[in-house]
């Protein structure tokens, strides 16, 4: 089994499509580590991370807004490309499997600031409503708490 676990903002806000009868969620993440090159000079490189989030439950699409910071784990993958002059790329996609808010630089729906401590929603039981033991959800009261006063 292969597991990838990703944590940074969302680059914009998802969008939520249904294939085949199935909604899916797909929205991508920016991951952002800072190092020193060579010459001991600060340098940044950024990963996007595409995700496809397959769900019933999408609740959460509205809370899935531009600079949002997330945490999604999943199966990974990767797709190899040829680009218009010819070139081989290559793209980094999630097919995800739980994701959770953790707060960020959005605002919530109607302008209240999201929470941080909110739910994640996992698929890995099957059902789609389990709370997962992630990043930020230790506290299972706080997450009840949170979670009340949420529309999904």
């Amino acid at each position: 089994m292969i597991k990838l676990m990703v944590i940074g903002n969302l680059g914009k806000d998802c969008i939520v499509n249904t294939v085949n009868g199935k909604n899916v969620i797909n929205f991508n993440i920016a991951h952002t580590e800072t190092f020193k090159d060579s010459t001991g000079a600060q340098r940044e490189k950024t990963t996007w991370v595409e995700c496809a989030y397959w769900t019933d439950r999408t609740g959460i699409a509205p809370y899935l807004k531009k600079g949002q910071q997330v945490y999604a784990e999943g199966t990974p993958e990767v797709r190899t490309y040829q680009t218009n002059d010819g070139k081989s790329g290559a793209s980094l996609s999630l097919r995800v499997q739980t994701v959770q808010l953790l707060g960020g630089r959005s605002e919530g729906v109607g302008g209240n600031p999201v929470q941080e401590s909110k739910p994640s929603y996992s698929n890995s039981n099957g059902n789609g409503n389990s709370y997962s033991n992630q990043p930020n959800a230790s506290h299972h009261d706080e997450i009840n708490e949170a979670g009340d006063d949420l529309p999904f």
